[in-house]
């Protein structure tokens, strides 16, 4: 494979529509950029560039004519602008009255404001990989085994009525805990792809581990972290006690039956609360996870910053493993349409800052997304980059042809930007979860 990125460094009063960007002044992810690499439409991309970068490296391999609506602009790459620099206007490099100019030179910094805000009494931490994500994975697939037989023990006591094991609940999580402030891409790894057993284990496995790895990315201390796993293993204990006949159905539930489901916060509060739970940060996750921004959740309706801001992680943990869970009445969709519709939903039914981390930490094209290259090529994505959010660790699944490929063969993109000819080496296209047949339980990394 050749590496070789044929790049120039352009100052950005000299950008002109159809260079197509691919470095900054600056790493990517201390950009407003959610994803890395974008071309220059219009003179709105134009001046949303000379707002954040003094200079930036424009990608001669990329002609002109393969800038096409497919590929992100400056404009619609931006991490968190609000509102859209569409404002900005192009004749006087001026901002429009209504446009914070704060928030427009400087996003991110504004996004983790907003994230200290939500913790006044808590120290952050910015976390960084210790080990790789290959030399993790045999921790993590331990640690997530150790968890997931916790669950399914919890959860078969509390259909029973049998006194729940709240004593031992924190040392079930912690060596999950610990593997994702290592490295979380092997943690999420070793969930996402576990063979499917029962679903309402499945999904507190999930629901777990992610907001375990959103808590590290808004970098909360370690026991928050053990708090977040806590609760999102237990925030749909409820639903066991609703009856089998609702919570298996294969269809959609009616609008009595979904009166009914929605008792499952109060039901499982109760059973929680009377096995001893009294943190109340774990609390307010179970609580509050079916609160919306706007109003619109329930069982109280709260709204904004009346939602606890754990409950506020518990719902977009919660949207984003529904969405991606396989049901009976739905098919399942892909982390990347995950993805998508949360980031439509940013100021609607979720703080706009929270998805923007979730993002961060799951990745635009998020550990066990199926991709296709641009070479034709099919893989599955097992780790993310280190700065260059649309180039991740991809195991190779089919070739060109859709035939299978050697097992645990990997691509790291980040490094590998070009294929044996000489062509660009991308991500072209999101795939459904079983795409082309195939098989995910028996993709092996090594």
């Amino acid at each position: 494979m050749k590496t070789a990125v044929k790049k120039v460094r352009v100052e950005s009063t000299d950008l002109s529509i159809g260079m197509y960007v691919c470095d900054l002044d600056r790493p990517w992810l201390d950009s407003p950029f959610l994803i890395q690499g974008f071309y220059i439409k219009d003179n709105v991309d134009i001046d949303t560039v000379r707002c954040m970068c003094d200079y930036v490296y424009v990608d001669r391999v990329v002609a002109r004519e393969q800038l096409t609506s497919n590929l992100p602009t400056a404009s619609s790459a931006l991490l968190s602008v609000t509102p859209v620099i569409e404002s900005i206007d192009p004749s006087s490099n001026a901002i429009v009255e209504g446009v914070d100019e704060a928030t427009i030179s400087n996003p991110v910094a504004k996004s983790q404001q907003g994230i200290e805000e939500f913790f006044p009494d808590r120290e952050l931490t910015k976390y960084t990989h210790t080990v790789s994500w290959r030399d993790e994975a045999a921790k993590a697939k331990a640690a997530i085994q150790v968890l997931y037989d916790f669950i399914s023990a919890f959860m078969r006591s509390s259909v029973r009525n049998d006194r729940l094991d709240m004593e031992n609940i924190r040392q079930a999580v912690e060596p999950m805990v610990d593997s994702v402030i290592r490295n979380p891409d092997a943690c999420l790894w070793s969930a996402v792809m576990k063979p499917e057993t029962i679903a309402s284990y499945d999904a507190a496995l999930r629901s777990a581990v992610y907001s375990c790895v959103l808590g590290r990315q808004l970098g909360l201390p370690r026991r928050d972290l053990c708090s977040l796993a806590i609760g999102g293993m237990l925030f749909d204990i409820g639903k066991l006690r609703l009856g089998d006949d609702i919570l298996h159905a294969d269809r959609q539930l009616t609008d009595k039956e979904m009166s009914i489901m929605t008792r499952h916060v109060e039901v499982g509060l109760s059973i929680l609360q009377g096995g001893g739970l009294s943190d109340p940060d774990i609390i307010d996750f179970i609580a509050n996870h079916h609160e919306r921004h706007d109003g619109s959740g329930y069982p109280q309706g709260l709204a904004g910053d009346l939602i606890p801001v754990f409950g506020r992680i518990a719902g977009v943990v919660d949207c984003y493993n529904a969405i991606t869970s396989s049901r009976r009445y739905a098919s399942t969709r892909s982390p990347a349409e995950a993805i998508n519709q949360l980031y439509k939903l940013k100021g609607v039914h979720f703080n706009e800052d929270l998805i923007d981390e979730f993002i961060q930490a799951i990745g635009v094209y998020p550990v066990g997304a199926m991709v296709e290259l641009s070479t034709g090529e099919v893989a599955i994505v097992a780790a993310q980059s280190s700065s260059r959010r649309l180039r991740p660790i991809v195991v190779m699944l089919l070739d060109s042809e859709k035939n299978p490929c050697r097992g645990g063969h990997y691509i790291n993109l980040e490094t590998t930007t070009h294929s044996d000819d000489g062509s660009k080496l991308d991500i072209v296209k999101n795939l459904e979860p079983n795409a082309f047949g195939v098989d995910r339980g028996a993709i092996k990394l090594f």
